[in-house]
């Protein structure tokens, strides 16, 4: 029998991002991601390079403290902040920050 890997951090006290990306007519799926990309600056970095098609949530939780939450409106924040460092912003950005300043 085939084991999937653990999602869950194995250095004590990381925090763990994960994005909902919608796929259109194949719907939406939480996107797979190693352990070591799975940090807050590895998702803003391959939002801002177009690594998603049209993400629409994104998670953080931290298993060793025993939290998770919905980090969407952070990350779009932190993305506007971070605009005048691009030479061009992919439309999947874009669109996300507009979705998720009207959450």
């Amino acid at each position: 029998m085939r084991v999937s890997p653990s999602i869950v951090a194995h250095r004590v006290g990381q925090d763990t991002y994960l994005v909902l990306d919608n796929f259109g007519q194949l719907g939406r799926a939480w996107r797979e991601t190693d352990e070591e990309s799975a940090d807050r600056e590895t998702v803003i970095r391959d939002l801002l390079t177009g690594e998603y098609e049209s993400p629409v949530r994104i998670v953080a939780f931290n298993t060793a403290e025993g939290w998770s939450r919905d980090v969407t409106l952070d990350i779009a924040d932190e993305l506007r902040r971070r605009y005048v460092e691009c030479d061009e912003v992919p439309a999947s950005v874009l669109g996300f920050v507009e979705t998720a300043r009207r959450r």
